[in-house]
């Protein structure tokens, strides 16, 4: 992994249909800013569809936390982020 990524320009976010577990093991090695998305609990029973979106590892979540971390470094601006989170239903 860390060759893999060597020199790419990060954040990386990685996003597993598993636990957060699961890809956190890798983040040591990752020299970018690092975040990782999974669904993380048990217990929760409906569709793959709704599973997803309540643990945030959905395409519109994604696409929030992919805006979200260069955020918080000031490489895109916080409209941005504000704008995907209305537009995609994700304001918590």
């Amino acid at each position: 992994m860390t060759r893999a990524l060597a020199g790419a320009p990060g954040p990386v976010l990685a996003v597993s249909g598993w636990m957060r577990q699961v890809p956190d093991q890798i983040g040591q090695w990752v020299e970018q800013d690092y975040a990782s998305l999974g669904t993380d609990g048990f217990g929760l029973s409906d569709t793959r569809e709704a599973v997803r979106r309540h643990f945030g590892v959905d395409p519109a979540s994604i696409a929030v936390a992919a805006l979200d971390r260069p955020a918080r470094t000031g490489a895109v601006p916080p409209e941005a982020v504000a704008e995907a989170r209305a537009r995609y239903g994700r304001e918590s």
